[in-house]
Parts: C-alpha cells; sequence; structure tokens
C-alpha cells in the first residue's frame, strides 16, 4: 500500500510518468515473435474457454511431423500469434489515421482467435468426417455460444468473421488472400518444419497496410514483399503441405475413419472413446448446437490416436492394416505427379501389383485410392490483393507484379496411393 501511495504522488509531481497498470496483463513467449502481450480481458477470457484450450491438443499440421519431426506445434499457437499480428495490424492503420474502436478491436480478436476452434482431431485431415459439417460452419458455431456471452461485441464478431461488417478491411485482416492467419502459419509451419522457404517478411507486410474506402490495401513500395509472402505460400504447398508421405498418411487417416464408421454402422464392435463412438454413429442430421459443444469440443488428436492404436490386431483387416499402418509408420505407396502420371510407367507397375493383391470390391474403396490436389498460390478472382499507389490509384497485383503468370495457375496434382500388401 505504502508502494502504490508513493507512485501516485510521483505521478502528481510528474504528470508524464508511466500510468500504473492495474489490468491484467499475461506475456506469452511465442518462438515467432518473441513475447506477446494482450491486455483485453475479453481475450483472457476466450482463450480460458475449455473448447478454445483443446486447440493446444490439436496439431497444426496434422501428420507431417512423419516427414518434419519439428511440425508438431498446436493450432493453440497460431491462433494466438495471428491475434497478435492482428493487434499489430490494426496498430498500423490507426497510426495512420484510420479510425477503429475499442469495441472493434475487442471483435476482430474475438473472431480471429476462434477463427480455427471449428477444427477437430487432425484438422484438414478428418474434414467433414466426425460431423458431416466444414470447419468454419463449427467455427460460427462457436461464435454463437460466445455472441450469447458478449452481446453487441459477440455480434460483431460473428459481422466480421462473415464479412458482412460495415469496416470490410477488419474482415479482410481476418481472412482474404492476404491475412494475419496466412501470415501466421507460413511463418510458424516454417520454423517448425525447419523449411526456409517458406519464410515471409510478415513485419514489412504489416507495415505497408493501409486503408482507402474502409478496403484493405498495401502500399505501392511493398510490393516486393508481397511478391515474396506469394512466393512462399506456392513453395510450402508444393514442398510441405502436399509432400507426398504426408499426403497418404491423411488419405489413410481419413480411410481407417470410414471404415469405422462402416463397422459401426453393421454392427460390429471398434474400440474408442464413448464421445467419439457417438459422433461416428449418430450421424450429422442428428447433431445440435449443445451436441457439438459437449462432444465435438471434447475431442483431439489424442482421442484418434487412441482409435487407431486399439484396433492395430483388429479382426477387421483393411481396418487393421490401415491403423497398424498409421501408428508405425508403415504407409501405403503412392504414384504423385501431373495429369500425366496416370498414363506412366509407374502406375502400369502399381495397377500389376494391386491385382495380385486379390482384393474384394468392397476392400478396394479403402485401400485405393485416387485423387487430385490443386496447388493455388494467388487467385486474383477470389479477393484480389490491391496496391495503392502515390498518385492515390489503386491497381490490383496482376498489374503490379513483375513475376510469371505461371506461377499463379493452379497446379493440379494426380495421385493413385495403393497397400503394402
Amino acid at each position: 500500500m505504502a508502494s502504490l501511495l508513493k507512485y501516485c504522488l510521483i505521478c502528481s509531481l510528474y504528470p508524464y510518468a508511466p500510468k500504473f497498470n492495474m489490468g491484467k496483463k499475461k506475456l506469452f513467449n511465442d518462438p515467432i515473435y518473441g513475447l506477446v502481450d494482450f491486455r483485453d480481458e475479453v481475450v483472457y477470457e476466450l482463450i480460458d474457454q475449455p473448447y478454445f484450450q483443446r486447440l493446444r491438443r490439436i496439431r497444426q499440421m496434422g501428420l507431417s511431423d512423419y516427414v518434419y519431426a519439428g511440425a508438431t506445434h498446436p493450432r493453440f499457437q497460431h491462433a494466438l500469434g495471428a491475434t497478435h499480428l492482428l493487434y499489430r495490424g490494426l496498430d498500423t492503420l490507426e497510426s495512420k489515421g484510420v479510425v477503429i474502436t475499442d469495441e472493434e478491436r475487442q471483435a476482430a480478436a474475438m473472431a480471429i482467435l476462434y477463427h480455427d476452434i471449428g477444427h477437430g482431431p487432425f484438422s484438414h485431415a478428418l474434414e467433414g468426417s466426425l460431423v458431416g459439417k466444414h470447419h468454419e460452419a463449427l467455427t460460427l458455431a462457436f461464435l454463437k455460444r460466445v455472441e450469447s456471452d458478449y452481446g453487441s461485441i459477440g455480434t460483431m464478431a460473428i459481422q466480421i468473421f462473415e464479412g458482412r461488417y460495415e469496416k470490410k478491411f477488419l474482415s479482410s485482416l481476418i481472412a482474404s488472400q492476404l491475412d494475419v492467419d496466412r501470415l501466421d502459419y507460413l511463418s510458424r509451419d516454417s520454423y517448425y518444419t525447419g523449411v526456409a522457404e517458406g519464410v515471409v517478411g510478415y513485419d514489412r507486410i504489416i507495415k505497408m497496410l493501409e486503408v482507402k474506402d474502409n478496403e484493405l490495401l498495401i502500399e505501392e513500395k511493398g510490393l516486393h514483399s508481397i511478391e515474396k509472402f506469394l512466393v512462399s505460400r506456392y513453395l510450402m504447398y508444393a514442398q510441405v503441405y502436399l509432400h507426398k508421405t504426408s499426403l497418404v498418411a491423411e488419405k489413410m487417416l481419413k480411410k481407417a475413419v470410414d471404415r469405422v464408421k462402416m463397422l459401426l454402422a453393421a454392427g460390429e464392435k471398434v474400440e474408442m472413446n464413448m464421445s467419439l463412438e457417438t459422433l461416428l454413429t449418430s450421424g450429422a442430421g442428428s447433431i445440435t448446437e449443445f451436441d457439438i459443444m459437449e462432444l465435438f469440443s471434447s475431442l483431439d488428436d489424442i482421442d484418434v490416436w487412441d482409435l487407431l492404436k486399439r484396433n492395430v490386431n483388429h479382426k477387421d483387416r483393411v481396418l487393421a492394416y490401415l491403423c497398424k499402418g498409421l501408428v508405425n509408420r508403415q504407409l501405403s505407396r503412392i504414384i504423385i505427379g501431373g495429369p500425366e502420371v496416370l498414363a506412366s510407367e509407374p502406375y502400369r507397375k502399381a495397377q500389376k501389383e494391386v491385382e495380385k493383391m486379390a482384393l474384394t470390391g468392397e476392400e478396394k474403396g479403402y485401400l485405393l485410392i485416387n485423387g487430385q490436389e490443386t496447388i493455388t498460390a494467388y487467385s486474383e478472382a477470389k479477393s484480389a490483393i490491391r496496391f495503392l499507389l502515390r498518385d492515390g490509384q489503386v491497381l490490383p497485383f496482376s498489374q503490379q507484379t513483375a513475376l510469371s503468370e505461371a506461377l499463379f495457375v493452379d497446379k493440379a496434382l494426380q495421385y493413385f496411393i495403393y497397400p503394402r500388401w
């Protein structure tokens, strides 16, 4: 008490002394940004929610650690990092005269903090497999739950998340082709995988942010930073996110869950967590918002690993193969390449090997996987990155860059996955 009175006396004598901060303050030691602090009580309350804490147990990159051993970081880190970048972006815009209210800051922070909360175990690998809904639809359900607790701020957060808020630049900071989500996950995934090609200059990009007519823009002198950002995004997809080993593991995982659902529907016994079994047997149509909060939000990567480990010796040989392969990293083989790969000699040899396995038609549906993935580094048709020139003109990225247009054309990858039997 005496020290506080002494501080107040100093403040009265020296009006420019720093104000005594009686508010709550937490520090997060982030490997990318160093010490990060959030001074917003709403953000702390949201972080402490059990369904947000669940993100500590969901890996950001699914099964990519089968290739990059360090890629075990959780979505919890990413959500905090993206929120930190959002605050920095808002600070930059305010320093340039853009008016942003305290309520808008809180709502935007709420939207970005919870932008990935709809992800289930193993993130994109099991997208739609557990409850038949996209993670963004589930995220919206969680935000609506928050809306009732935070009133107008919660309502504004939903409007920003859905792109309906009048200040469009707030939505662009959260979901666009140049948002804080992408800036963080490229920087973070690059750090944990050790892939230097993914490093982006997030600091300079944020300093180059501008707003005109409620549209998020980049200052003209930030062009090369944006070019580097898009090249990094392309290389991370080509080298990391669509690495053939990760792709095989994720497709096997989805097929394992599909096989479990089929066996349960047929009345077969499969060992697993009760919440997971409820979701897999109930069907998407019967999942209420309450079910989502109570069941879906209780699941994480640990529950799926438990399912896989319990069933490595299941009497169904397809499920046993998929579970054992994932647990022991004994993955199926893959043929991957451009559209011409399905006419290649390796593909023909793979087909001959498959013929010798004598798989039934049903087994083929789970063990033979044909598909296509697409790399899209940038698409001006979606939401163009636009630049504010010194003379006041606003031009899209395509009219500013000298990079080859070939880099921004969708690249299709065909693949064929088959077992090691």
